[in-house]
């Protein structure tokens, strides 16, 4: 590689590393835009959950045969990052093939490895586009992904399908050259490669001009499409690849189905039972449950960046099924949408400017709320651990404790539990006479 090649190669990685660490710290810098709750303990059982829900994706294996094929596309996407690496050290000292030398009969074998993923990656991209595409499965038509969000999924997988094309024509045009020892590519002769040596026949007849410049073509293209790739992953729902590791160790450990009280409320209970325990100087919480972002905790925010937008969630969901408007996908997608908009303002402004928006009412509607079971499936299903029913529940929680509203039903029960301390309308002091009869 020439010394303008090398020059140009790591300003393109530079601005490309610096473009995404700018924008990882702005993700970091919303999640943490949340209230704080502590998620340390018991290390044991977090690692536990990274392994089996990150690494492992147990909650995919439900469904043996999608859980392997998409599988594939992730230990491709992981594992094939060493093949990077040697492209990448290429790219920057100027060499060819770096680890080959060193690692000597086992470089073949490793190569072999990638390409075997690599074509694996090809074939599951291509089925799963024909899934979202062709065969239209329900919960990849539903209009919570209109609009980018379904082009989204199939930009991702068009640019892995080109990708690993671009590998498997590049070893194929590289290992041609080997054999012709033409200039430094006869350096290292590595055989042919399992799979990319299927492609020979097609570049056999190229001139050794013509084979440089498909070589070439390739490197360039794979690399900046990888740089391109990272840069792309922080505006995309496949932000999930790097995030469900850090969402599977802070994963909720309590109980399933159990639902957190507010300290506040319990307190305000009490003093109302037993008005001598209150405190002289007892202050009331200066907000129930969440309206925005900013009321949600740091760990919600995570879970709305680390949505995959599957749909699992939804079609497990009783009050989708049935035809309500709930959508547990879309409350994740609108959160996220929400922190985004609140970043961009933050950026903008230097601080957060009040823009006179918020999650509750101008993202996620009353209806929507309303409809929640809280049944529990959609955290059930999750693949990363997501909870949409804890944002749901915030909401809730402010939509009647803050702003009073809720239906007549409902109020009357409140109305009854404050004065009666039940929920039916009749006086404490006759509660116990239905054992007199």
């Amino acid at each position: 590689m020439g010394l303008l090649q090398q020059i140009f190669f790591i300003l393109a990685a530079g601005i490309a590393i610096w473009l995404f660490s700018k924008k990882v710290a702005a993700i970091r810098r919303n999640i943490l835009l949340g209230k704080d709750e502590d998620y340390t303990d018991h290390s044991s059982l977090r690692w536990k959950n990274v392994f089996l829900l990150a690494f492992g994706q147990k909650k995919m294996f439900r469904n043996p045969l999608v859980a392997l094929i998409h599988f594939v596309i992730y230990a491709g996407f992981i594992i094939i990052n060493i093949e990077v690496l040697e492209i990448f050290l290429d790219g920057v000292f100027g060499t060819h093939r770096l680890f080959a030398k060193p690692l000597g009969e086992a470089y073949l074998w490793l190569i072999n490895g990638f390409e075997f993923l690599a074509l694996g990656v090809l074939a599951a991209c291509v089925i799963f586009l024909c899934r979202r595409n062709i065969l239209k499965l329900k919960r990849f038509i539903s209009h919570d992904l209109d609009g980018w969000p379904r082009s989204d999924a199939n930009y991702i997988l068009v640019t892995e399908i080109i990708l690993m094309g671009l590998f498997l024509t590049l070893n194929a045009s590289d290992t041609i050259l080997q054999q012709r020892h033409y200039g430094h590519y006869g350096e290292h002769i590595t055989g042919n490669f399992a799979f990319s040596h299927w492609l020979h026949p097609l570049l056999n007849g190229l001139s050794d001009g013509s084979l440089i410049i498909v070589e070439r073509f390739c490197w360039w293209l794979h690399i900046l499409g990888i740089f391109a790739f990272l840069n792309y992953l922080p505006y995309s729902k496949h932000l999930h690849i790097l995030l469900a590791f850090p969402n599977a160790y802070y994963a909720r450990l309590w109980p399933e189905g159990k639902m957190r009280n507010m300290p506040e409320i319990q307190k305000e209970v009490l003093y109302a039972m037993q008005p001598e325990s209150a405190p002289a100087e007892a202050t009331p919480p200066s907000k129930f449950g969440a309206k925005d972002i900013f009321d949600l905790s740091w760990r919600n925010l995570l879970d709305a960046y680390s949505c995959t937008e599957c749909g699992r969630c939804t079609a497990a969901c009783p009050a989708n099924i049935t035809g309500k408007k709930l959508s547990p996908r879309k409350i994740m997608m609108d959160t996220r949408d929400r922190l985004e908009q609140v970043g961009k303002n933050i950026n903008a402004n230097g601080s957060f400017k009040d823009d006179g928006k918020t999650l509750l009412n101008d993202y996620i509607t009353v209806e929507e709320l309303r409809a929640c079971t809280t049944c529990n499936a959609c955290v059930e299903e999750c693949p990363v651990s997501i909870s949409p029913l804890e944002i749901i529940l915030e909401l809730r929680r402010s939509l009647i404790m803050e702003d009073s509203n809720a239906p007549q039903e409902w109020n009357s029960m409140f109305s009854n539990v404050e004065n009666n301390f039940a929920p039916w309308k009749f006086s404490p002091d006759d509660r116990a006479r239905w054992a007199e009869q």
